[in-house]
């Protein structure tokens, strides 16, 4: 990562320096970079991916099981979901 610093010079209002360091900081380009950076997650491994998969298969047929005993009422389904 590229550090933008700027120093202040004589008789330069704090004004000018602040709009000074802004160009430096777009003419860097860091704002495109944290921008990009912003939503990034790492891919999941196969593995953890499968693993999740089946924790989530394995929670639905317990909620499924709970609501044929009568031990959880059924879910409305939810209405507005994006498919």
């Amino acid at each position: 990562m590229i550090n933008a610093e700027v120093q202040k010079n004589d008789g330069e209002s704090t004004l000018n320096l602040i709009r000074r360091f802004s160009r430096r900081v777009q003419g860097a380009g860091l704002i495109q970079q944290v921008r990009g950076r912003r939503y990034y997650s790492r891919s999941q491994s196969p593995k953890v991916r499968q693993k999740h998969t089946l924790q989530a298969i394995k929670r639905k047929e317990e909620i499924q099981e709970l609501i044929k005993l009568g031990k959880m009422p059924e879910q409305a389904p939810r209405r507005g979901a994006r498919r």
